[in-house]
């Protein structure tokens, strides 16, 4: 069995360009807009605004200015799937649609989907969606035909400053603490790695090297699972139960006193 494999993503080094949203859309032939509509956010340079059916990778930018903007920061991100060791979209699947492939990444199956959304809702990340083409939920696949072929996923191939890095997790790993180690040495103290434990849903298959907090960056600081609220939900719904059961039987009582 290979080793997983993934993504590790070093912010401190995008540059916003967008190649690997292009790069993505052209190999995996995803069209450039929802319903040929192209329309400005106005949210500084982000066009494409989230990750859904039809952007697998999304270019985030955050403008930290003070009011007189002469001090401050831009702090960019290319977002993706994380490709979660324990990941929600894939527990909740009904029909078995979403695997996870032989390099611990994980996959929708397009002509498995039944476009029931069930994942769209369990993803703690927001990184699926319906793609109005093919009706089906999809997201990024870490280009599983190109790792099949032992190639580079697109995006990190076209990456012009290496912030999106490729290989086995266990080497990404080592790449990006050597890399926190190196930025607290220059003075940046704030970079630590985002995913790139166990404590996080098992581990993220795609981490991060940040430099504020993650929501910041529009991440949720302690992803949970769906599982996660199965135990209480069933406990509330048990009591529910009695509860209506109990006022049954009283309303059946007084029912027939007042009949005798």
């Amino acid at each position: 069995m290979p080793e997983p494999m993934g993504f590790y993503t070093d912010t401190t080094v995008c540059i916003g360009c967008k190649a690997c949203e292009v790069a993505c859309k052209e190999w995996n032939q995803l069209p450039a807009t929802n319903g040929g509509r192209a329309t400005l956010s106005g949210d500084s340079y982000d066009n494409t605004r989230r990750l859904d059916g039809i952007h697998w990778r999304h270019v985030k930018f955050i403008e930290q200015f003070a009011p007189d903007r002469r001090d401050g920061r831009w702090l960019m991100m290319s977002d993706v799937c994380k490709h979660c060791v324990r990941a929600g979209c894939l527990e909740v699947c009904p029909t078995g649609a979403i695997i996870r492939t032989e390099f611990d990444t994980v996959v929708i199956q397009s002509d498995v989907c039944n476009g029931c959304r069930d994942c769209i809702g369990a993803c703690p990340f927001g990184v699926i969606d319906i793609n109005p083409v093919s009706g089906t939920a999809q997201k990024c696949t870490l280009c599983y035909d190109r790792m099949r072929a032992g190639m580079t996923p697109a995006c990190a191939q076209a990456c012009p400053t290496t912030s999106i890095n490729f290989g086995t997790i266990r080497e990404l790993k080592q790449k990006a603490q050597a890399r926190v180690e190196q930025l607290h040495g220059r003075g940046e103290r704030g970079a630590y790695l985002y995913g790139a434990d166990e404590q996080m849903l098992g581990g993220l298959n795609s981490f991060y090297l940040l430099v504020d907090k993650p929501e910041v960056y529009g991440l949720p600081p302690d992803p949970k699972l769906p599982s996660r609220n199965l135990k209480p939900g069933s406990l509330w719904s048990a009591l529910g139960a009695v509860v209506i059961g109990v006022v049954g039987l009283i309303s059946l009582r007084t029912r027939r006193t007042d009949d005798a």
